[in-house]
């Protein structure tokens, strides 16, 4: 991944048609590596995760180019390149497993439920409220990793006691855990080996996040 990483700081100063259109052949081939690193991290988390398991590298990964339709930042290109590892793939809705491969320290692992609908969120904290123990023992399974509270309410939802055991939860809006990757973890070469063995411990928190998100389709 270093040569990625290396690709991924130049793009980030020099995010101009230009340039990139200068270095497509460069880009091409680190995609490449980035697209080969996926496959294997895939194979590596079907071993435990049967929602996985057949799953294409397309499934999982993002364009290069930004949408900038709605966005004060014109720069045209991502600095970054994501794949995430989900049941029914990227657009599925569903909980899954996401790595972020990012130049200057900012790589990191994220495993949970992005951004869901409210009719899902709904559904995950009922099931906090009835069996709030559930989730508190698989976040403790999901070794390495720090629950992510950036996406979260100030206060419990009035639905909800504000004394609850489960509150930091119940406040959550995106429901997940993260863990930072710093670049001589990213240079190894089981790396990819090590990802999914990384994100065997969440696989317990995505079960229960999936089950959450069928039973609100069914219900809501």
């Amino acid at each position: 991944m270093r040569k990625v990483l290396d690709f991924l700081t130049q793009l980030s100063k020099n995010n101009n048609k230009a340039w990139f259109d200068a270095h497509k052949d460069e880009y091409l081939a680190m995609k490449a590596r980035f697209e080969s690193c996926a496959e294997r991290i895939i194979a590596g988390i079907g071993e435990y995760d049967a929602e996985v398991r057949n799953l294409q590298v397309k499934d999982c990964t993002y364009r290069i180019y930004r949408d900038l339709r709605f966005s004060t930042d014109k720069t045209p290109y991502k600095t970054h390149m994501g794949l995430f590892m989900v049941k029914g793939g990227k657009k599925s809705g569903n909980a899954g497993y996401y790595f972020h491969l990012q130049a200057n320290g900012e790589s990191f692992l994220w495993a949970g439920l992005h951004c869901p609908e409210p009719a899902m969120v709904r559904s995950v904290r009922e099931e906090i409220s009835l069996d709030g123990d559930l989730y508190v023992e698989a976040l403790e399974k999901a070794v390495g990793f720090e629950l992510d509270k950036s996406d979260s309410l100030k206060r419990v939802p009035y639905e909800y006691p504000s004394d609850s055991p489960y509150a930091e939860l119940l406040k959550l809006k995106s429901f997940g855990v993260t863990k930072v990757l710093d670049e001589d973890y990213l240079a190894t070469e089981d790396f990819a080996v090590r990802v999914a063995d990384e994100f065997r411990g969440v696989q317990p928190l995505v079960g229960l996040l999936n089950r959450a998100v069928e039973y609100a389709r069914e219900m809501f």
